[in-house]
């Protein structure tokens, strides 16, 4: 039996309750596609209810509400789309709302009509905001239901938007994260990007002491370079980019003063990379090395980030350290000076 669609005196309609219901699920952090399916699936009293999602030549199950059914389908499973009924309704051939599929010869023609079995069958497309088709709305029923009518279609059509708009934001985010990691990996590629050198000097007579490495990027974009890094470590390559930066600083050093030290800025992240002590290892034969360790990433392991630096600082470097103090009282690498103290005091 279904729910009848009425309104309160409040003057709020079923469809705005509906609305209102899915904003709630989406502030607790249910999903909100499975929300959808779950509420129509019960609001028509049907026994199967899923989203579905166009891959190649195959509808692929993304959520479902099965209860009691879960042998017979589940997230994850797939269908050729010429066995099931997607393509047709798609085309107009099978109409959206289906009480009886006797009465549907194509319908009856269709294995998996015999094989769920399938009685009713009501389902729409869902669309991206290019009108791309990304997959299916569907509930479906062993049984006949002739109750079913265009005003359950309509009230289906709602929850259907409902996922299609969460739909739609999670593939515009997944889109943007792909553009965001591309866009990375031709800087990368590129090596669009160079490094320019601020004097850090002696308080008493403004004397260079040492250098400060900072990142240029030449990628076209009109960028700063912390939305650069940001952006690779969101993409998940952070430590790739930061890496880069200093083997440019490195490269671009042999014109600095050769008693003035090279300060770097990495990341905890990137400390922690396997290519990181080998590079600054080397590069400390050949002039000294103050690393400033960015204050703008966690560490989410201290006692791996000591056991990470305690090589470089077996070799005398000095630590610019910006993290709070104190960061750790695990954390005790030596030699740590700050930038209010007199530069005198880094080796």
């Amino acid at each position: 039996m279904r729910a009848a669609a009425h309104w309160h005196g409040d003057g709020m309609s079923w469809s705005d309750e509906i609305l209102a219901a899915a904003g709630g699920q989406q502030e607790e952090g249910e999903s909100t596609v499975q929300w959808a399916i779950e509420a129509v699936r019960s609001h028509l009293g049907m026994e199967v209810a899923y989203v579905s999602r166009f891959e190649g030549s195959d509808s692929v199950y993304r959520n479902v509400s099965v209860p009691g059914l879960e042998h017979l389908i589940k997230p994850g499973d797939a269908r050729p789309l010429d066995e099931v009924y997607c393509p047709h309704i798609m085309a107009g051939r099978l109409p959206e709302l289906i009480p009886d599929t006797s009465r549907e010869a194509l319908a009856m023609s269709m294995p998996i009509t015999h094989e769920v079995p399938i009685g009713a069958h009501i389902s729409v497309p869902l669309r991206l905001d290019n009108g791309e088709p990304y997959g299916m709305f569907c509930c479906l029923s062993p049984h006949t239901d002739d109750s079913l009518n265009e005003r359950d279609l309509q009230a289906f059509k709602l929850f259907a938007e409902i996922a299609a708009h969460q739909i739609r934001r999670e593939v515009a985010a997944e889109q943007g994260a792909r553009e965001q990691r591309e866009r990375i990996e031709q800087v990368l590629a590129d090596e669009a990007y160079h490094a320019v050198y601020q004097p850090i000097c002696e308080l008493g007579d403004a004397r260079p002491v040492g250098f400060e490495a900072l990142s240029r990027f030449s990628a076209g974009e009109a960028r700063t370079p912390d939305v650069w890094f940001t952006d690779a470590f969101a993409a998940g390559l952070g430590p790739q980019l930061e890496l880069a930066a200093v083997r440019a600083a490195l490269a671009g050093a042999d014109s600095l003063p050769a008693d003035a030290y090279l300060s770097l800025n990495v990341s905890p992240l990137t400390v922690l990379d396997e290519a990181f002590e080998p590079l600054i290892t080397a590069a400390a034969h050949s002039r000294r090395i103050a690393l400033e360790i960015t204050e703008h990433a966690a560490v989410q392991d201290y006692v791996a980030l000591e056991s990470a630096l305690r090589p470089c600082a077996s070799r005398a470097f000095c630590w610019l350290s910006t993290m709070p103090a104190p960061v750790s009282p695990a954390f005790s690498i030596s030699s740590v000076c700050t930038r209010t103290s007199s530069s005198s005091t880094c080796p």
